[in-house]
């Protein structure tokens, strides 16, 4: 398949993601909403249905969604809870609800009591994730998610289908990681826009047909000769920058995206699972070994690691500066700036933070900033 039709299917599934939801359905599937991040969608995998990325909406207004939240929750959830109440997610067949943040905790039963009686939320706690007790924490909840999975699909969650499972999400994050690299490498075949449907969509295919699919593509990718770009690179930071419209201005611009430390992009494919012995520990241990991500707890946080790990990779990838899109009302986001601030001033890393949320329309302020970076870069 040409690299043409094959980013035409990752633009299709990243531009109407909860189509796919319908074609699944026709298809005899049920499917799992998945709120963002590190839930265990091996677990969904495993007991034959579809994980599908639940990351708010570029294209919805929040209405009915403001009589279960507070203001200053982040958009990513008030729309993830506006699709549930009107309708865009009835065909879902349950939805697993993280806590990984400040809002996400209380959402969780946002989230249980508008959709008391009419779907199933699968709640999902984190908590310390290193030290043995926190192994065992996580190994439990996952525990939890699996018996409720169970009861949903029909299906019995063995070891080896688990097992199965982890394979299958391996070989997608390794695509996906794969891809990262190429696209960096080959910016003047895959724009920003398109580099970001490609990631976005793998929240929403079934993860074996993405995985292959972008295997076919990185193949072509790898075929190409060696770019000669003459634009800017540049790293993305943030919980989420997937808007097309905000990523054509990089386009227009001729800057290009090196590497990113974006939570819905390569901080959600990092970290492989072991395929060897007990699965659910596995995945466990893969939580565990998840590191340098502002949501996360960092018993060394006064080292700034985080912010270290972020200019290394600006280092790394070749690019000329770093962009922030800092999540409105995202606390862990504020909160960090001053550290990651500090290390790239300290390494004359050029960078500029642009507040974003998904009720943004219009550009024109983000364009300026950014045109004004790329001059500067």
């Amino acid at each position: 398949m040409s690299t043409e039709v094959l980013l035409n299917e990752f633009k299709e599934c990243s531009e109407h993601p909860y189509r796919v939801i319908s074609a699944y359905k026709q298809e005899g599937k049920k499917v799992i909403g998945v709120l963002p991040y590190f839930a265990p969608v091996e677990l969904v995998v495993a007991a034959g249905m579809v994980p599908m990325g639940i990351w708010g909406s570029n294209k919805k207004t929040i209405a009915q969604a403001k009589e279960y939240c507070a203001t200053f929750y982040c958009t990513i959830a008030q729309l993830a809870l506006e699709m549930l109440l009107d309708g865009t997610l009835d065909q879902l067949d349950g939805i697993i609800t993280p806590t990984i943040c400040d809002t996400l905790r209380p959402m969780s039963q946002n989230f249980r009591v508008a959709m008391e009686g009419k779907l199933p939320c699968i709640f999902l706690a984190h908590q310390n994730r290193k030290p043995a007790f926190g192994l065992q924490f996580t190994v439990d909840q996952y525990m939890h998610v699996k018996s409720e999975l169970e009861k949903i699909s029909g299906n019995t969650i063995t070891d080896e289908v688990l097992r199965d499972a982890i394979k299958v999400m391996n070989r997608s994050r390794k695509a996906r990681r794969e891809f990262v690299k190429l696209a960096g490498q080959h910016p003047e075949a895959i724009s920003a826009v398109e580099r970001s449907a490609v990631l976005r969509s793998a929240w929403f295919m079934e993860p074996a047909v993405h995985a292959q699919k972008l295997e076919e593509l990185n193949e072509e990718l790898s075929k190409l000769p060696a770019s000669n770009w003459k634009g800017r690179k540049v790293v993305t930071s943030g919980i989420i920058c997937d808007n097309p419209k905000l990523l054509q201005i990089f386009d227009d611009n001729n800057i290009a995206i090196a590497a990113d430390d974006v939570a819905q992009e390569t901080r959600a494919f990092r970290v492989d699972a072991s395929e060897e012995g007990d699965p659910m520990m596995a995945l466990a241990q893969q939580f565990a070994d998840q590191d340098y991500d502002v949501l996360l707890y960092d018993e060394h946080s006064n080292k700034n690691r985080r912010a270290d790990y972020v200019v290394q990779m600006v280092k790394e990838s070749g690019a000329q500066g770093l962009v922030l899109f800092m999540q409105q009302f995202c606390d862990p986001e504020e909160m960090e700036y001053p550290y990651l601030k500090k290390a790239l001033d300290d390494a004359g890393i050029p960078h500029i933070k642009l507040g974003v949320d998904q009720q943004m329309r219009d550009f024109g302020q983000a364009s300026t900033a950014i045109q004004a970076f790329a001059d500067v870069l």
